[in-house]
C-alpha cells in the first residue's frame, strides 16, 4: 500500500515530502470522525472519477487491510446508501467544483437514517480533494505510467531510484516520528501478508462463482429475449454491472492483480470538465478570494471541524510555495514569487477563483503555451495526460522542476477545491 512511485517523484522536493506524508497519514491512519475502512473507499470513489487505477489498486489493498467488507468493491451498488450519497459531491467537486451549493451540503446533512455529521462530511470532503489532486500528480508525472497489474507504477530509472525516501536524500529532514510511522507499517505490513493472501483467495472464489451464476442468468434471459441489463444511458443514474467492478484477486505468489474496470465506482461517468464560463453573474458567479480565503475563512473552519488538519494542509500549501524555484524562474526571466503566482492563479483562474489584485495578463507573458496546455491537462482532465506531454514541455528544465510545476498543481487544485466545498458549508452553518 505504499506510494513507491509518487515518493520516488516528491523525492525532489524532501521537505514537501516529508509535509504531504505526514498529512496523508493523519487523513487515511489517525484519529479522526471517519472510520478507516470508510476513508480508503472514499479515496477509491476519488480516484476511480479520474481512471486513476494506480491510486485506486493502492487503496483497495489498504481497505482490505482495514478490514473493509470485499463486496463493496463490487461497486457503488454494495455499499451502504450513506456512503453512496457521497457519489454527488465527489463528482462536483473533481470536475466542476463551483457547481457546489448549499443544497448539497443540507441533503447530506438532513436528519435521516443515513445522515452525515458535519465533522464526517469535512473530513470526507478533505479526503475527496486530497485524491482528486493526487491523481493530477500521479498522471503528471507519469507514476500511471506502465503501470503493472498490481497497482505499482512503473517508472523510468529516476533519482532517487528505489530507496526509501528517507534514505535517498541526503540532507533529508525526515522526523523520528515519521521514521517510526514507516516502520510500523512495513512491521503491520509482514504481520498481515498471510492473512490478506486468504482473503485475496476467498474473494477469488467468491467472485468466480457468482460470475458463472451471471453467465448462466444471461444465457437465460437472452434466449427469452431480454437482454441483460448493465446500465442506463442518457445521463440517469448508472447501474453497475456486479461482475464489472475491481475484482482485487490474489495470484500464486499472493500479488494483487489490478482493476479490471472502475465504471463500477462512479456513476454519470461522462461529467467532466467544462471550461469555467464568464457568463451573466447570475448564471456563474465568479470566485473572489477577498471575499472568502483559505487564510481568513477555510483554515478556521476546517480546523474546528476535523482537528489539526487546518494546520497540516496549512503547512503544505506554504511549503509548496516555499519551494526553491530560481532556476525556473530565471529562464522565465522574472523573480521566482512572481513565476509561481502566475501558475498559482492561472490554476484557480480555470476553476472559477479570481484575484482582484492580479493582473492576469501576467499570465501569458510568464507562461509559454505548451506549459499552459500541459498545466490545463494535468488538472482540469489528468486521464487524458500520457507521457510525451511530461517529456516535451519545458524540455530545457531539470526533471525536479517539472516536478515543482506538479506539486504547484497539486496544491493549487486541492485548495480550490476546498475553498468552494467549505464555503458552501459555511452558507449552510449560517
Amino acid at each position: 500500500g505504499r506510494l513507491e512511485a509518487v515518493t520516488q517523484q516528491m523525492g525532489y522536493h524532501p521537505q514537501y515530502l516529508e509535509s504531504f506524508l505526514k498529512t496523508q497519514h493523519y487523513l487515511l491512519h489517525m484519529d479522526g470522525p471517519l472510520p478507516f475502512d470508510c476513508r480508503h473507499y472514499i479515496a477509491i470513489m476519488a480516484a476511480a472519477r479520474h481512471q486513476c487505477r494506480y491510486l485506486v489498486n493502492l487503496h483497495v489493498l489498504q481497505f482490505l487491510r482495514a478490514g473493509g467488507d470485499p463486496q463493496w468493491l463490487r461497486g457503488l451498488d454494495f455499499i451502504p446508501p450513506k456512503l453512496r450519497n457521497l457519489n454527488e459531491i465527489n463528482k462536483i467537486l473533481a470536475h466542476r467544483p463551483w457547481l457546489i451549493t448549499k443544497d448539497h451540503i443540507e441533503k447530506l446533512l438532513k436528519i435521516s437514517e443515513w445522515s452525515w455529521s458535519l465533522a464526517e462530511l469535512v473530513h470526507a470532503v478533505v479526503l475527496l480533494a486530497h485524491c482528486h489532486a493526487l491523481a493530477s500528480f500521479v498522471f503528471g508525472c507519469g507514476c500511471e505510467q506502465d503501470e503493472g497489474p498490481g497497482g505499482r507504477g512503473s517508472l523510468k530509472s529516476l533519482s532517487p531510484g528505489n530507496q526509501c525516501f528517507c534514505e535517498a536524500t541526503a540532507a533529508n529532514s525526515c522526523s523520528q516520528e515519521l521514521l517510526r510511522i514507516n516502520r510500523k507499517r512495513s512491521l503491520d505490513s509482514c504481520m498481515e501478508l498471510d492473512s490478506l493472501r486468504e482473503r485475496m483467495q476467498r474473494i477469488h472464489v467468491e467472485t468466480e462463482g457468482r460470475e458463472e451464476t451471471r453467465l448462466l442468468q444471461q444465457e437465460r434471459e437472452e434466449g427469452e429475449g431480454q437482454g441483460a441489463e448493465v446500465g442506463v444511458q442518457d445521463g440517469t443514474e448508472h447501474r453497475s454491472d456486479p461482475s464489472m467492478g475491481l475484482s482485487p484477486l490474489a495470484d500464486a505468489d499472493g500479488e494483487v492483480t489490478g482493476a479490471t474496470n472502475l465504471a463500477c465506482y462512479m456513476q454519470d461517468p461522462d461529467f467532466g470538465y467544462q471550461d469555467f464560463a464568464r457568463r451573466d453573474e447570475d448564471q456563474t458567479q465568479v470566485f473572489r478570494v477577498q471575499d472568502y480565503s483559505w487564510e481568513d475563512h477555510g483554515f478556521s473552519l476546517v480546523n474546528r471541524l476535523y482537528s489539526d488538519i487546518g494546520h497540516l494542509l496549512d503547512e503544505k500549501f506554504r511549503m509548496v510555495d516555499g519551494l526553491q524555484s530560481s532556476a525556473m524562474a530565471k529562464r522565465q526571466g522574472c523573480e521566482p514569487s512572481v513565476f509561481k503566482r502566475g501558475i498559482w492563479n492561472y490554476i484557480h483562474c480555470m476553476f472559477g477563483i479570481r484575484y482582484d489584485d492580479y493582473d492576469y495578463a501576467e499570465v501569458n507573458q510568464l507562461l509559454e503555451r505548451m506549459l499552459k496546455v500541459y498545466i490545463k491537462t494535468v488538472t482540469c482532465y489528468p486521464e487524458k495526460t500520457n507521457s510525451e506531454m511530461f517529456d516535451r514541455f519545458w524540455k530545457q528544465f531539470k526533471h525536479s522542476e517539472k516536478v515543482h510545476v506538479n506539486l504547484l498543481i497539486l496544491e493549487a487544485r486541492m485548495q480550490a477545491e476546498l475553498l468552494y466545498a467549505l464555503q458552501a458549508i459555511t452558507q449552510y452553518m449560517i
